[in-house]
């Protein structure tokens, strides 16, 4: 019988869901835009069992795919496991097989060698199929209209390294996708492989490299001419892991880097520019871009480290006040003849984080930015327990043009999940369309859809669609046209 602890992370909002299902034609308030027609995917980590050691994080659990079917007015809903290699065996041992979090030295001997991966960082879609994200491995390909899992993507062996991002851009220039993939020679090495995918699924690029440090590469900026990577210091060892310690751990005597990588296939170490900056924590990038010989990247900055969950190595307690992270812009010339930063400007005072854009723009200068803010000053009871950890409990837009900024507040008992923008149409001009998000109900331990017009949220949801179950935290998501996923087409045959 399965018996999860009775810990935060397994307990409350927070405790295992584990349901695959299908819902049609979801209850829903408001009006859903006839003209939406299309998915939204999204994934949260969901432990199928108790974990092998007695407890875990929850960024271990394995892979839900969630997917949100707007057409004709309604939604349509469907979840499915991401069976990756990990999920198979344990679910035909019947527990838990892998250990902790990116340490394979706690492992079962009966999996040792085999791919780790939970597959639950992000739900991507690109050359018509359905990406199930962990950075940790190869990305996962799943059918995105039957949600089948197909297996690991390694383009028929030509991705010579171990790990692809789960934080992949599109370029609007060429329809690529950029990648990148850290530890890529093995775990905690230094390696990195850049990678560009065309729009018909095929590896058209990998180029390898060495970063100052290891560390979590969890995302990244992309401009028409550059990969542009920071090197933060949540770092790793082999020694933290024989120790038995957390993975990552956040070091804050090292030095935070950004590397210009030329995007080439010819691209060598030494065209690699390393900008060098003061200590700060940073996670998730808003978007980058070229100005002459400059080069922008924004992205919530904090003073301190944002993740509990891995610990200062100095052993210094975790400030909460310090981890409230603020839209950034960070400025590097390429022109210049040193190392330092050519401008970092803080844009707001509003704590957010998961920052968005309209990713028909991803590279080149943008008005408008979305994100989860952390609002300490609105009233709060975390009845059922936090959904995440931190309390994100508004939606927030800045124009970065007029620096003008929006809030919308979901209220004292409930959190927010990561934003993602649907453009109206194809050629819609910049942030003309919805924001959809997931939002945490936390008393009621049940989850709604909430569909905003993406330029005036501070009007509050145009829909909210009830989802009957609870969604657990999730992180990442994205949309894609019926056409583009099979469902159209399914439809009509049906």
């Amino acid at each position: 019988m399965a018996h999860f602890p009775q810990t935060p992370n397994y307990t409350g909002f927070n405790t295992p869901s584990r349901i695959e299902a299908d819902i049609a034609d979801l209850q829903h308030e408001g009006t859903i835009p006839p003209e939406l027609d299309g998915a939204f995917y999204r994934v949260q980590p969901d432990p199928q069992f108790p974990p092998r050691l007695g407890d875990d994080i929850s960024f271990n659990g394995d892979g839900m795919i969630s997917r949100f079917h707007f057409h004709d007015g309604q939604c349509d809903f469907r979840q499915r496991w991401a069976k990756t290699d990990k999920w198979n065996l344990e679910h035909e041992a019947g527990h838990a097989l892998f250990g902790a979090y990116r340490n394979p030295l706690t492992d079962d001997e009966s999996v040792k060698g085999r791919i780790r991966s939970t597959a639950n960082t992000n739900a991507f879609i690109y050359a018509g199929k359905l990406w199930a994200m962990k950075e940790d491995s190869p990305s996962l390909l799943m059918d995105p209209a039957t949600m089948e899992t197909i297996g690991f993507e390694k383009f028929g062996g030509k991705m010579t390294g171990q790990t692809f991002t789960a934080h992949p851009k599109i370029d609007p220039h060429t329809g690529n996708m950029v990648a990148i993939g850290y530890a890529a020679s093995g775990l905690c090495t230094d390696d990195v492989t850049y990678y560009e995918v065309n729009p018909e699924g095929e590896l058209v690029r990998e180029v390898w490299f060495k970063v100052p440090y290891y560390c979590m590469m969890h995302d990244f900026g992309v401009t028409e001419d550059y990969l542009v990577l920071h090197i933060v210091p949540s770092i790793g060892s082999w020694e933290r892991l024989e120790q038995g310690k957390p993975h990552f751990g956040f070091d804050t005597t090292l030095p935070v880097y950004l590397g210009v990588i030329p995007r080439r296939d010819d691209t060598k170490q030494e065209d690699i520019r390393w900008f060098k900056r003061d200590n700060c924590f940073a996670s998730h990038v808003l978007n980058a871009w070229q100005e002459g010989t400059k080069i922008h990247f924004v992205t919530p900055e904090a003073k301190n480290n944002m993740f509990p969950f891995f610990p200062d190595v100095h052993g210094a307690p975790f400030n909460g006040a310090e981890a409230m992270s603020k839209l950034t812009r960070w400025t590097v010339d390429m022109a210049s003849n040193t190392d330092e930063f050519a401008e970092i400007e803080q844009l707001t005072e509003t704590a957010s984080e998961f920052p968005r854009i309209d990713d028909r723009f991803t590279g080149m200068k943008t008005r408008y930015g979305w994100g989860l803010e952390m609002d300490m000053r609105r009233p709060c009871e975390l009845k059922g327990g936090s959904a995440g950890g931190f309390l994100m409990n508004c939606l927030f837009l800045k124009d970065l043009e007029t620096g003008a900024e929006q809030h919308w507040w979901c209220g004292p008992v409930s959190s927010l999940q990561e934003p993602c923008f649907i453009p109206r149409s194809k050629d819609a001009g910049e942030g003309d369309g919805w924001i959809v998000m997931v939002c945490n109900r936390l008393e009621e331990h049940r989850s709604d859809l909430l569909i905003f017009d993406a330029l005036e949220i501070e009007k509050g949801p145009v829909a909210t669609i009830n989802v009957p179950i609870r969604l657990r935290f999730g992180l990442h998501g994205n949309f894609a046209p019926s056409a583009e996923i099979g469902l159209k087409v399914a439809a009509e045959a049906a």
